[in-house]
């Protein structure tokens, strides 16, 4: 008989360093974007001592607003409440054509 090793991972969401799901996208895509934002101002002839103050400034930045949207909104709660702000606060008709067409379930 052979032994083999159980997954007790199954199901469970992606997790590093505290950080659950997409944030880590998140977190990598914004340390993506501070990157590329100190080399333009590299080439742009700000002194390096200003640059570095600057990212390390936005990425203390970035690591406090993904960590507390990571804590506050868990795994789907951040898709959930940006979903629940872009529902109309109602709807109106001109007519009720709408809903004299629908049918009743026998």
């Amino acid at each position: 008989m052979a032994i083999y090793k159980i997954n007790k991972g199954i199901n469970k969401p992606i997790e590093f360093k505290g950080l659950k799901a997409q944030y880590i996208g998140y977190l990598g895509g914004g340390l993506v974007i501070l990157l590329i934002a100190f080399a333009l101002l590299y080439l742009f002839g700000i002194p390096v001592i200003l640059c570095v103050i600057l990212i390390s400034a936005a990425t203390a930045v970035l690591f406090h607003q993904v960590f507390r949207m990571s804590k506050k909104y868990g795994e789907h709660g951040l898709m959930k409440a940006t979903a629940k702000r872009l529902l109309p606060d109602f709807l109106r008709f001109s007519n009720r054509k709408l809903f004299t067409g629908l049918k009743t379930r026998p």
